[in-house]
Protein backbone atom coordinates (compact mmCIF):
# COMPACT_ATOMS: atom_id res chain seq x y z
CA UNK A 1 0.00 0.00 0.00
CA UNK A 2 3.06 2.29 1.13
CA UNK A 3 4.34 1.71 -2.28
CA UNK A 4 1.26 2.31 -4.03
CA UNK A 5 1.23 5.98 -2.65
CA UNK A 6 4.69 6.57 -3.14
CA UNK A 7 3.93 6.18 -6.61
CA UNK A 8 0.76 8.09 -7.29
CA UNK A 9 2.39 11.18 -5.31
CA UNK A 10 5.67 10.47 -7.19
CA UNK A 11 8.93 11.49 -5.44
CA UNK A 12 10.11 14.52 -4.34
CA UNK A 13 12.66 16.63 -7.24
CA UNK A 14 15.80 17.85 -5.90
CA UNK A 15 15.86 21.43 -7.13
CA UNK A 16 19.43 22.59 -9.22
CA UNK A 17 21.65 24.96 -8.06
CA UNK A 18 21.31 28.32 -9.77
CA UNK A 19 23.55 28.53 -13.50
CA UNK A 20 23.80 31.78 -15.15
CA UNK A 21 24.14 29.96 -18.32
CA UNK A 22 20.60 28.72 -17.51
CA UNK A 23 19.39 32.44 -17.14
CA UNK A 24 17.29 34.11 -19.43
CA UNK A 25 17.87 37.84 -18.21
CA UNK A 26 21.73 36.86 -18.94
CA UNK A 27 20.94 35.14 -22.23
CA UNK A 28 18.62 38.30 -23.37
CA UNK A 29 21.45 40.99 -22.01
CA UNK A 30 23.95 39.37 -23.32
CA UNK A 31 22.10 38.99 -27.11
CA UNK A 32 21.53 43.50 -26.26
CA UNK A 33 24.87 43.91 -25.96
CA UNK A 34 25.72 42.25 -28.95
CA UNK A 35 23.45 44.61 -30.66
CA UNK A 36 24.81 47.30 -28.80
CA UNK A 37 27.79 46.45 -29.87
CA UNK A 38 26.91 45.57 -34.02
CA UNK A 39 25.14 48.97 -34.06
CA UNK A 40 28.30 51.49 -32.71
CA UNK A 41 30.05 49.71 -34.87
CA UNK A 42 28.44 50.27 -38.28
CA UNK A 43 27.84 53.73 -36.92
CA UNK A 44 30.52 54.95 -35.31
CA UNK A 45 33.12 52.56 -36.97
CA UNK A 46 35.32 55.40 -38.62
CA UNK A 47 35.33 57.46 -35.17
CA UNK A 48 35.78 55.22 -33.29
CA UNK A 49 38.90 53.84 -34.97
CA UNK A 50 40.17 57.40 -34.85
CA UNK A 51 39.90 57.34 -31.23
CA UNK A 52 42.77 54.27 -31.15
CA UNK A 53 44.85 55.90 -33.30
CA UNK A 54 44.74 59.26 -31.33
CA UNK A 55 45.49 57.05 -28.56
CA UNK A 56 48.58 55.22 -29.52
CA UNK A 57 49.94 58.00 -31.37
CA UNK A 58 49.13 60.87 -28.89
CA UNK A 59 47.85 63.10 -31.48
CA UNK A 60 46.81 66.50 -29.18
CA UNK A 61 43.64 67.33 -31.43
CA UNK A 62 40.46 69.74 -30.47
CA UNK A 63 37.59 67.47 -28.17
CA UNK A 64 35.70 64.67 -29.36
CA UNK A 65 32.73 66.53 -28.41
CA UNK A 66 33.51 69.04 -30.42
CA UNK A 67 34.83 66.99 -33.58
CA UNK A 68 31.63 64.48 -33.43
CA UNK A 69 28.35 64.89 -33.74
CA UNK A 70 25.13 63.97 -31.47
CA UNK A 71 24.87 60.86 -32.89
CA UNK A 72 28.11 59.42 -32.36
CA UNK A 73 28.29 60.74 -28.43
CA UNK A 74 25.30 58.47 -28.11
CA UNK A 75 26.92 55.67 -29.39
CA UNK A 76 29.57 56.60 -26.99
CA UNK A 77 27.64 56.45 -24.25
CA UNK A 78 25.87 53.55 -25.21
CA UNK A 79 29.85 51.96 -25.28
CA UNK A 80 30.36 53.14 -21.98
CA UNK A 81 26.76 51.47 -20.41
CA UNK A 82 27.66 47.85 -22.37
CA UNK A 83 31.05 47.94 -20.72
CA UNK A 84 29.19 48.44 -17.27
CA UNK A 85 26.57 45.63 -18.35
CA UNK A 86 29.46 43.41 -19.03
CA UNK A 87 31.53 44.42 -15.80
CA UNK A 88 28.35 43.34 -13.91
CA UNK A 89 28.30 39.78 -15.01
CA UNK A 90 31.51 39.08 -14.53
CA UNK A 91 31.61 40.25 -10.93
CA UNK A 92 28.12 38.37 -10.74
CA UNK A 93 29.65 35.26 -12.22
CA UNK A 94 32.23 35.30 -9.97
CA UNK A 95 30.46 35.84 -6.96
CA UNK A 96 28.01 32.97 -8.33
CA UNK A 97 31.27 30.74 -8.23
CA UNK A 98 33.01 31.64 -5.37
CA UNK A 99 29.66 32.31 -2.57
CA UNK A 100 27.10 30.19 -4.56
CA UNK A 101 24.46 30.36 -1.01
CA UNK A 102 24.27 34.07 -2.39
CA UNK A 103 21.45 33.19 -5.19
CA UNK A 104 19.99 30.95 -3.11
CA UNK A 105 19.17 34.44 -0.60
CA UNK A 106 19.01 37.02 -3.44
CA UNK A 107 17.32 37.21 -6.39
CA UNK A 108 19.75 36.61 -9.05
CA UNK A 109 18.25 39.76 -11.34
CA UNK A 110 18.20 42.02 -8.52
CA UNK A 111 21.74 41.07 -7.87
CA UNK A 112 22.91 41.68 -11.28
CA UNK A 113 21.17 45.22 -11.21
CA UNK A 114 23.20 46.04 -8.27
CA UNK A 115 26.35 44.63 -9.92
CA UNK A 116 25.98 46.65 -13.24
CA UNK A 117 25.02 50.23 -11.26
CA UNK A 118 27.58 49.64 -8.59
CA UNK A 119 30.24 49.44 -12.22
CA UNK A 120 28.60 53.20 -13.72
CA UNK A 121 28.71 54.42 -10.42
CA UNK A 122 32.23 53.20 -10.08
CA UNK A 123 32.96 54.93 -13.65
CA UNK A 124 31.17 58.18 -12.45
CA UNK A 125 33.43 58.98 -9.65
CA UNK A 126 36.89 57.70 -11.22
CA UNK A 127 36.00 60.23 -14.19
CA UNK A 128 34.33 63.31 -11.97
CA UNK A 129 38.02 62.47 -9.57
CA UNK A 130 39.98 62.39 -12.68
CA UNK A 131 38.28 65.98 -13.85
CA UNK A 132 39.06 67.57 -9.79
CA UNK A 133 42.59 66.45 -10.60
CA UNK A 134 43.18 67.83 -13.59
CA UNK A 135 41.90 70.99 -12.49
CA UNK A 136 44.16 71.39 -9.53
CA UNK A 137 47.22 70.24 -10.92
CA UNK A 138 47.34 70.24 -14.90
CA UNK A 139 45.82 72.49 -17.57
CA UNK A 140 42.34 72.36 -18.94
CA UNK A 141 44.35 70.50 -22.60
CA UNK A 142 45.97 68.01 -21.12
CA UNK A 143 42.85 67.00 -18.64
CA UNK A 144 40.35 66.74 -21.43
CA UNK A 145 42.86 64.66 -23.57
CA UNK A 146 43.07 62.60 -20.58
CA UNK A 147 39.63 62.16 -20.06
CA UNK A 148 39.42 61.28 -23.84
CA UNK A 149 41.70 58.53 -23.49
CA UNK A 150 39.96 57.46 -20.60
CA UNK A 151 36.84 56.77 -22.57
CA UNK A 152 38.43 54.85 -25.03
CA UNK A 153 39.62 52.32 -23.22
CA UNK A 154 36.43 51.96 -21.56
CA UNK A 155 34.34 51.87 -25.01
CA UNK A 156 37.03 49.37 -26.10
CA UNK A 157 37.48 47.00 -23.16
CA UNK A 158 33.54 46.58 -24.25
CA UNK A 159 34.12 44.73 -27.17
CA UNK A 160 37.23 42.92 -25.19
CA UNK A 161 34.69 41.68 -22.45
CA UNK A 162 31.82 40.56 -24.88
CA UNK A 163 33.85 37.14 -25.86
CA UNK A 164 35.27 36.96 -22.29
CA UNK A 165 32.03 37.17 -20.67
CA UNK A 166 30.62 33.82 -23.13
CA UNK A 167 33.58 31.93 -22.15
CA UNK A 168 32.56 32.82 -18.36
CA UNK A 169 29.02 32.24 -18.39
CA UNK A 170 28.51 29.31 -21.06
CA UNK A 171 31.33 27.43 -20.78
CA UNK A 172 32.56 24.99 -17.70
CA UNK A 173 36.43 26.71 -17.57
CA UNK A 174 38.23 26.59 -14.54
CA UNK A 175 37.52 29.36 -12.28
CA UNK A 176 41.41 29.99 -11.95
CA UNK A 177 41.51 30.04 -15.81
CA UNK A 178 38.58 32.32 -15.62
CA UNK A 179 40.37 34.49 -12.88
CA UNK A 180 43.93 34.84 -14.82
CA UNK A 181 42.02 36.05 -18.10
CA UNK A 182 40.47 39.27 -16.26
CA UNK A 183 43.45 39.56 -14.26
CA UNK A 184 45.73 40.36 -17.33
CA UNK A 185 42.84 42.38 -19.23
CA UNK A 186 43.14 44.57 -15.92
CA UNK A 187 46.64 44.59 -16.72
CA UNK A 188 46.87 45.08 -19.69
CA UNK A 189 44.59 47.98 -19.55
CA UNK A 190 46.18 49.64 -16.53
CA UNK A 191 49.62 49.53 -18.80
CA UNK A 192 47.51 51.18 -21.47
CA UNK A 193 46.52 54.06 -19.50
CA UNK A 194 49.84 54.37 -17.75
CA UNK A 195 51.55 54.75 -21.03
CA UNK A 196 48.93 57.32 -21.83
CA UNK A 197 49.95 59.49 -18.92
CA UNK A 198 53.70 59.45 -19.02
CA UNK A 199 52.98 60.83 -22.64
CA UNK A 200 50.60 63.49 -21.09
CA UNK A 201 52.21 64.48 -18.22
CA UNK A 202 56.22 62.76 -17.47
CA UNK A 203 58.45 66.29 -17.75
CA UNK A 204 61.51 64.92 -15.60
CA UNK A 205 62.34 62.37 -13.17
CA UNK A 206 60.52 63.67 -10.17
CA UNK A 207 57.30 63.99 -12.32
CA UNK A 208 57.50 60.05 -12.94
CA UNK A 209 58.11 59.15 -9.38
CA UNK A 210 54.69 61.41 -8.64
CA UNK A 211 53.02 59.68 -11.38
CA UNK A 212 53.96 56.34 -9.83
CA UNK A 213 52.29 57.31 -6.80
CA UNK A 214 49.01 58.66 -8.25
CA UNK A 215 48.76 55.30 -9.79
CA UNK A 216 48.51 53.18 -7.68
CA UNK A 217 46.70 55.11 -5.59
CA UNK A 218 43.88 55.72 -8.48
CA UNK A 219 44.29 52.47 -10.18
CA UNK A 220 45.10 50.12 -7.94
CA UNK A 221 43.80 50.94 -4.66
CA UNK A 222 40.16 51.68 -5.93
CA UNK A 223 39.90 47.70 -7.15
CA UNK A 224 41.10 46.37 -4.06
CA UNK A 225 38.11 48.92 -1.76
CA UNK A 226 35.97 48.01 -4.67
CA UNK A 227 36.36 44.13 -4.28
CA UNK A 228 36.38 44.77 -0.66
CA UNK A 229 33.11 46.48 -0.92
CA UNK A 230 31.13 43.84 -2.84
CA UNK A 231 31.96 41.16 -0.39
CA UNK A 232 30.68 43.10 2.61
CA UNK A 233 27.83 44.35 0.43
CA UNK A 234 26.78 40.56 -0.49
CA UNK A 235 26.98 39.62 3.38
CA UNK A 236 24.74 42.54 4.09
CA UNK A 237 22.31 41.20 1.18
CA UNK A 238 22.28 37.79 2.67
CA UNK A 239 21.22 38.88 6.12
CA UNK A 240 18.92 41.40 5.64
CA UNK A 241 17.34 39.55 2.30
Amino acid sequence: MSAWLMLVSGFEGIPLPYSPRTDDVIALVLLACFFFSSFALARSKKFLSQQAKDFMLHRERTSIFAASTAADVRYLLLLVFQTCILSGICIFNYFNDVQPTLMEKVSPPLLLGIYILICLLYLLLKWLFYSFLGWVFFDKNRTTIWLESYSTLIYYLGFVLFPFVLLLVYFDLNILFLVSIGLFLIIFAKILMFYKWIKLFFDNISSLFLLILYFCALEIMPYLLLYQGLRELNNILVIKI
